[in-house]
């Protein structure tokens, strides 16, 4: 039974569910969300409510908005044309910079321009960066940089673990950091694990030949068809049974896997990957079933096609007629751009020129199905696929799966243990380290069972330090230690990369001053006349970067996540600084001016010099950042009160030429949510808003809108799906995560139309 699905691939609400993948994401700090199906049930509701008929106002400067701007009332098409404006006067810069990115085929030139145009977007000063969602403690035993970094796909999940160098003992953020300058000086050579593993030997390091770590339900399969799924449950366990045309290495470089070479095309259209010889798919038993061969990577994408959540959304909208196939708009799979031309040669066409389809490598849906084992599993191809049939056994466990990766599936208890081992046969099995991988179930009712099994010698790795086992790691001696250090302070670092980036938006072109859903709530008290400079304000640049060099990112953080850790998670652009790094050397025109970058130069990088060139003052790459392999994160460089103060006065002289005047006596007013549900969100609020006042002079006065619930503040700012629907003036903070290693699939959200536009009130 061909499942008809499209449509849910084109929804925003799937990719909460998915792996490494880009999404709509409310800020962290909230202290609670709707689930999804909850959600989608109340915008039903809200949708189908009809709203009264609002009664006729006089539109006077004191009116209030609230009573003037009714969601029933909206004229979308009007609205729709002042935003094509708004965006164009604020963006166009970004846009036309943009543009020539994504024509850009070269895959390091592209990484280039694509910061360039981000610095032109971040230079607006209608988004400014915010958090992401890490900055934790944690102590380790794990050497740094020994498994890709990459935060898309499957590629630095349990298939990377092969590779993992763990240490007899813990390492110091001494350590760490000397590794990870000496990893960021060596990527990009093919040099950085020879040098690792003798600075290991050189330090009396015995490298363990086993991982023992803890899961939990998200490590849980919930089906053995990795191809079926493309969820984190699924995939992080499952990736290491399967390999795929390519793989990050250590130095997040890709290298040849199950293809020995591949190449593209001239117009970016074609990709030819060849095999190489003799890779056997085996049983859980390791007993040897087929060769893997150029048709099993033909199979495997149709069985994506055929099922009802598969991983299309990564590759959906680039491989030739797939998305119409699994729509059931084509049944001929062969119409779709995936052929085998021999045993030992595939190809994919692309509908358009993908130069990041590449990246997309390593996802579950770009993985191999050996044809003739799934078939004798009871597994059929288009209109005759039916995974409910009395004879479908393919994907039931771990024993009706074949495997080609680096490991198989020894022992599966549910909610128990999940066991790995080396699987004999694999191609590269002369360079897999860790020989067994165990995984202990933490069902999360025991704070300290990380603390406890990693105290006792069970877990080997490194662990988090949350509440509990933090007050350990403080209270517990070093055996032995001959200045009596304590855990914590001999060993503990902070974890702060991660992918997904939380910023914070302003208005440009507010229509609700209540809430769409209902219009009772998170009621402003703004008037016309207010509301009228307020748009003005926020219409120029210098107002906009006066706010975000005004805000105090670091002390507002440490209320709710302690002093200690008030940069932990800090970020300072919207593509992570080292989310991408070049592959080749490089020649860029930073104005005007030839800049060559050397093989592994970060994105942030070259988005630094392209923001500096510009003459504006806000930093946004930390070369000797993450122990000196450089990053975005971890630092405030934006928070800049001085620079906040110039550009309010060239914003107030810019306005009063327009007719709008600015003093203490006659300010702006901007609404911001007020989350007094919260006690430590409630804080925050009243102090960005003290922080915001005093740094702009008492010129700008900021409202602080109550919301009383977590689902109104929801609605306010996250819930909505358009930009008439967004309530505030300033501080939606909403997040993105990757699909793909392209700065494109951040920088897609906010173009014209772009998913995250609506946070900027428009469209």
């Amino acid at each position: 039974m061909k499942k008809k699905w499209i449509a849910l691939l084109l929804t925003a609400t799937m990719v909460f569910t998915l792996a490494a993948c880009g999404s709509k994401t409310q800020t962290p700090s909230a202290e609670s969300q709707a689930p999804a199906e909850t959600q989608a049930a109340e915008e039903e509701s809200a949708a189908e409510t009809t709203a009264p008929e609002s009664e006729a106002v006089d539109e006077d400067a004191d009116t209030p908005m609230a009573e003037l701007n009714k969601q029933a009332d909206i004229d979308v098409a009007a609205h729709e044309a002042e935003s094509d404006e708004i965006y164009d006067e604020v963006f166009g810069e970004y846009e036309a910079a943009y543009d020539e990115a994504l024509a850009e085929t070269n895959v390091s030139l592209r990484l280039a321009k694509m910061a360039i145009a981000e610095a032109k977007f971040l230079e607006a000063g209608a988004v400014t960066p915010y958090v992401n969602d890490a900055g934790n403690y944690a102590i380790s035993k794990i050497i740094p940089h020994t498994v890709p970094a990459v935060e898309w796909g499957f590629d630095g999940e349990t298939r990377a673990y092969s590779g993992l160098l763990i240490a007899d003992r813990l390492l110091t953020p001494e350590e760490r950091t000397e590794v990870t300058s000496k990893w960021s000086e060596l990527k990009g050579t093919g040099t950085w694990i020879d040098w690792v593993k003798q600075w290991a030997a050189d330090n009396g390091i015995t490298l363990a030949d086993s991982y023992t770590l803890a899961s939990d339900t998200n490590d849980e399969p919930t089906t053995w068809d990795y191809l079926s799924s493309s969820k984190t449950a699924d995939g992080k366990t499952l990736s290491a049974t399967w390999d795929g045309l390519l793989r990050y290495d250590a130095e997040n470089i890709q290298q040849p896997a199950l293809a020995e070479s591949y190449e593209v095309s001239d117009d970016s259209l074609t990709y030819t990957f060849h095999l190489r010889k003799g890779v056997k798919w085996v049983t859980y038993q390791g007993t040897e079933v087929a060769e893997v061969k150029a048709d099993d990577f033909v199979a495997g994408l149709q069985h994506v096609g055929d099922t009802p959540t598969g991983g299309l959304y990564a590759v959906i909208s680039c491989i030739k007629n797939l998305p119409e196939y699994a729509s059931g708009d084509i049944t001929d799979f062969s119409e779709v751009g995936v052929k085998a031309l021999d045993d030992y040669t595939v190809e994919y066409t692309m509908s358009e020129p993908a130069p990041w389809f590449l990246s997309v490598l390593g996802y579950s849906a770009m993985a191999p199905l050996c044809r003739s084992y799934y078939e004798s599993q009871g597994g059929k191809f288009g209109e005759e696929f039916d995974s409910s049939a009395a004879d479908y056994t393919y994907g039931s466990d771990a024993q009706h799966i074949v495997y080609c990766g680096p490991y198989l599936v020894s022992n599966y208890t549910y909610q128990n243990t999940i066991v790995l081992t080396a699987n004999p046969t694999y191609y590269d099995a002369d360079k897999v380290q860790i020989k067994t991988i165990t995984m202990k179930y933490n069902d999360g009712t025991d704070g300290l069972f990380s603390w406890n099994n990693f105290m006792n010698g069970t877990f080997n790795g490194g662990i988090g330090l949350g509440t509990e086992a933090l007050e350990q790691a403080k209270a517990t001696a070093v055996p032995d230690d001959p200045d009596g250090a304590n855990y914590f302070d001999k060993y503990a670092y902070v974890v702060s990369d991660s992918a997904t980036s939380f910023v914070n938006f302003v208005n440009l072109q507010r229509y609700a001053y209540a809430n769409f859903n209902d219009e009772t709530q998170v009621v402003s008290e703004k008037t016309k006349e207010q509301a009228d400079r307020s748009h003005a304000a926020m219409m120029n640049q210098n107002f906009r970067l006066a706010l975000a060099f005004a805000n105090d990112r670091g002390t507002v953080n440490a209320i709710t996540r302690g002093e200690d850790l008030k940069y932990a998670r800090l970020t300072n652009s919207y593509v992570p600084g080292n989310f991408i790094s070049t592959s080749e050397e490089i020649t860029v025109d930073i104005n005007g001016t030839s800049t060559t970058y050397p093989v592994g130069t970060f994105y942030g990088e070259i988005l630094q010099a392209q923001i500096t060139a510009d003459g504006y003052p806000m930093k946004v790459w930390d070369p000797n950042g993450a122990d000196g392999a450089g990053s975005s994160l971890g630092f405030d460089g934006w928070y800049l009160p001085e620079e906040a103060a110039k550009y309010l006065d060239k914003a107030v002289e810019e306005l009063a030429a327009e007719g709008v005047e600015i003093s203490e006596e006659n300010p702006i007013y901007l609404d911001m949510l007020y989350d007094d549900y919260s006690t430590t969100g409630s804080a925050a609020d009243q102090a960005q808003k003290q922080i915001l006042e005093e740094n702009l002079g008492g010129k700008v006065i900021i409202n602080l809108v109550p919301t009383v619930s977590s689902d109104n503040s929801s609605y306010a700012a996250y819930y909505g799906e358009y930009g008439y629907q967004m309530n505030y003036d300033y501080g939606g903070n909403t997040g993105w995560g990757p699909d793909y290693g392209d700065a494109q699939t951040y920088l897609d959200t906010v173009v014209a139309y772009g998913y995250m536009t609506y946070a900027l009130g428009l469209w």
